[in-house]
């Protein structure tokens, strides 16, 4: 069974950019998502992907995910089977020196101004270097969700966002 373990942060600043070594633009959408649990298709680039996660049961650090590509034709015809709503973001990818690399996630649409790093583990307790841009950690807070912001976009509950 695939495990993901993650951790969360709200950004600051844009150095993130000048740092990374990639960046693709994603549109996601959920097929279906509850309970934790979520069905995701993702163009990501040109390429398409489906992933299935299930719901953490730890505070939000860990839980199943399954993904596999599927060709972008697909990923396309899925995208009219999914929810209302989609999750628009570019990806920067920064690689800091102990090898960790940062996924930031730079939203548009109705999630315009929200910048977030997610950061992929092999265990829970794993050591990482914290680069400059890191600021305060939303691991497990069903906000930050991606699922949950495609039905609550953070264009109506930025006011209540803790500062990075």
């Amino acid at each position: 069974m695939a495990q993901e373990i993650e951790r969360k942060f709200l950004v600051k600043g844009d150095s993130y950019q000048q740092l990374a070594f990639d960046h693709t633009r994603i549109v996601q959408g959920y097929i279906v998502s509850g309970g934790g649990r979520s069905v995701r298709v993702r163009i990501r680039g040109d390429r398409g992907y489906l992933t299935i996660k299930g719901a953490s049961h730890d505070g939000g650090l860990s839980r199943y995910e399954f993904e596999t590509e599927v060709s972008l034709a697909d990923a396309q015809e899925l995208m009219d089977l999914c929810e209302p709503g989609r999750v628009e973001k570019t990806r920067w990818l920064v690689r800091v020196a102990d090898g960790h690399v940062f996924e930031v996630d730079e939203f548009h649409g109705d999630n315009e101004g929200l910048v977030m790093a997610e950061l992929e583990l092999t265990d829970a307790d794993e050591v990482f270097e914290k680069p400059t841009f890191i600021g305060r950690e939303v691991t497990g807070d069903r906000r930050f969700y991606n699922s949950h912001m495609r039905r609550y976009p953070f264009k109506l509950w930025r006011d209540d966002c803790p500062q990075p």
